[in-house]
C-alpha cells in the first residue's frame, strides 16, 4: 500500500514550473529518501502535502485521503518539518511544544514523550530563544512527533547538528517506521545519512522525477547506464549531471 501517492502533481510560479508532473509512490511503513539539488522542487513538493500552497495540476492522496477533500484530515495525520521551524523565543522549548499539544488537542504526557524522543528533556525548561540551532532542529522535530503522528514530512531535519546530534536523529528516524508503524518522507543533502536510513528514494532534478526505488535498484539502474554507482553521493551526482547534460543539448 501507498502511503503517499501523486497524479502528475506540478507546481507553477508564472513562467516558472517548480514541480513537473510528478508521480510519487511511498510505501506504507518505510522512510523513503527524497532528494535533490537546491531548487529541484522537494520542499515546493512537500509544502503541497501540507496546504502551504496550492497545486497548479495534478492530484495527491495520502493515507488514501485525496487533497483538497480531506485537507484537514490529512494536516491532522501528517506531523511535519518544513524548512527551518519559527518558535516563540520568550517561551521555553516546554512550552512551545505545550502550545501545539493544545491545538492537536492531545494529552499532557505528549510532550515529555516528544521531548524524550529527541533527546531534549533536559533543556526544556530553557528559552526558545537561547537554543542553539541544533537544538532548534530537535524542538522542531519534537513538534513533527506529538502524538506519534502515522506520516511524518521531514524537511532537512538534521540541518544545523553536529556528528553526534546527526547520527542520534537518523537512529530515530530510521527506528520510527517499526516503533510507531509510521511512514516517513525525508529529504536531505546529507547523502550518506540517507543512505543509511532510507529505504527508498526519490530523485528529483528541475522539478522532474529521474528515479524512484530501492538503493539496490538505483545502483543497477546507474551502472546500466555506464554511471558510476559505488555509493549514494556518487549516484546522485552522476544522475544530476546526466540529466543536466541532455538538458542543455536541447536548448
Amino acid at each position: 500500500m501507498n502511503m503517499i501517492e501523486t497524479h502528475n502533481l506540478t507546481k507553477v510560479y508564472g513562467d516558472f514550473k517548480a514541480v513537473s508532473k510528478l508521480n510519487l509512490h511511498v510505501k506504507k511503513g518505510t522512510v523513503y529518501g527524497f532528494l535533490g539539488p537546491n531548487g529541484a522542487g522537494k520542499s515546493t513538493t512537500m509544502k503541497m502535502f501540507l496546504g502551504l500552497t496550492v497545486p497548479t495540476r495534478g492530484s495527491f492522496t495520502i493515507n488514501g485521503m485525496s487533497y483538497p477533500k480531506d485537507r484537514r484530515e490529512i494536516l491532522r495525520q501528517t506531523g511535519s518539518f518544513i524548512e527551518s521551524p519559527a518558535f516563540y523565543g520568550n517561551l521555553s522549548g516546554e512550552e512551545n511544544l505545550d502550545l501545539i499539544r493544545r491545538i492537536l488537542r492531545l494529552p499532557r504526557s505528549t510532550v515529555e514523550d516528544a521531548l524524550e524522543l529527541v533527546g531534549l528533556t533536559e533543556h526544556k525548561k530553557r528559552l526558545a530563544k537561547k537554543y542553539s540551532l541544533g537544538m532548534k532542529q530537535r524542538l522542531g522535530l519534537a513538534g513533527a512527533l506529538m502524538g506519534r503522528p502515522p506520516i511524518l514530512v521531514l524537511d532537512e531535519p538534521t540541518n544545523g547538528l553536529d556528528p553526534v546530534g546527526i547520527h542520534e536523529i537518523r537512529t530515530l528516524i530510521r527506528s520510527l517506521p517499526q516503533k510507531f508503524d509510521c511512514t516517513v518522507l525525508v529529504s536531505s543533502h546529507l547523502l550518506a545519512e540517507i543512505e543509511l536510513m532510507a529505504d527508498e528514494v526519490g530523485i528529483l532534478n528541475h522539478g522532474k522525477l529521474l528515479f524512484e526505488g530501492s538503493l539496490d535498484a538505483l545502483r543497477k539502474s546507474a551502472a546500466s547506464c555506464g554511471l558510476e554507482a559505488d555509493n549514494l553521493e556518487d549516484t546522485f551526482l552522476n544522475l544530476i549531471e546526466e540529466d543536466n547534460r541532455r538538458r542543455s543539448e536541447k536548448k
